[in-house]
């Protein structure tokens, strides 16, 4: 079993490592495109032709399904990617909103870059199911996170700025809306006492179980379109120990 999983950047690791921890034997490839990183500040366009060509290179590893491990290209791209590939294609958005009706009394917060927040989808799905929506773009987080400011003053300063509007607003429950977050989610869960906070890494890899199949030999292939000095420690942050990547230059260009 090959599962193939792309994201902007590092952000996506975070859904890998879940799928790692439920799937010990399925070989994984993981495409981060850190050379074109924020995706959610592009165009749908964009973002579509961006998803293609990641979508391409994984298909290149022979992989069995597709896992799109970002909100923004999850948004915008799913469905083209869903007619163009011959494997099934599962993004992160309705797994997150189906945990978040789980845990919500009935008023939801939502977070994510522009291009998320904009293209309406979280919040269309959640008011399907009769519930009030907050939505915020925070585009500040996914630098951050690219930087490695995970945790300390600057992370606490930008998380406050972002998300005070949240307390005077009464919600219960709170989607990360952007698979860079969730490194944020210790500063994030600190400030919003009381507030369940919302990853869909775990709802991800609970997803996709109809579609894994038995075999593979647990290997983890990690691979990014540019490198950079924080690289191998946010790595190691994600999964808890140093991890060997590859930097890849034949990612098609449409």
């Amino acid at each position: 079993m090959r599962i193939g999983v792309f994201d902007s950047g590092v952000g996506g690791l975070t859904v890998l490592r879940a799928i790692r921890e439920k799937y010990k034997d399925a070989d994984l490839y993981y495409l981060g495109d850190t050379a074109r990183v924020p995706y959610g500040t592009r165009s749908k366009e964009t973002v579509i032709r961006y998803s293609l060509e990641c979508a391409e290179f994984l298909m290149s590893k022979e992989v069995d399904l597709l896992v799109i491990a970002c909100n923004t290209a999850s948004s915008y791209a799913t469905e083209k990617l869903m007619e163009e590939l011959p494997v099934p294609v599962v993004g992160v958005v309705e797994p997150g909103v189906k945990t978040a009706l789980e845990r919500t009394r009935g008023r939801v917060g939502v977070i994510g870059t522009r291009a998320t927040i904009n293209s309406g989808t979280y919040q269309n799905y959640l008011k399907q199911h009769g519930v009030s929506v907050i939505s915020k773009p925070c585009p500040l987080f996914v630098p951050l996170v690219e930087e490695g400011i995970t945790e300390g003053p600057v992370a606490e300063i930008i998380v406050e700025d972002c998300l005070k509007e949240f307390k005077d607003k009464e919600v219960d429950t709170l989607i990360l809306g952007c698979t860079h977050y969730p490194l944020l989610k210790k500063v994030i869960s600190s400030y919003l006492k009381g507030i369940a906070v919302i990853d869909s890494s775990e709802a991800v890899a609970k997803e996709i179980l109809p579609f894994v199949k038995d075999g593979g030999e647990g290997r983890t292939y990690l691979n990014f379109t540019d490198d950079s000095q924080n690289l191998p420690n946010m790595i190691e942050k994600i999964f808890g120990r140093r991890v060997s990547y590859s930097v890849v230059s034949e990612v098609p260009k449409s």
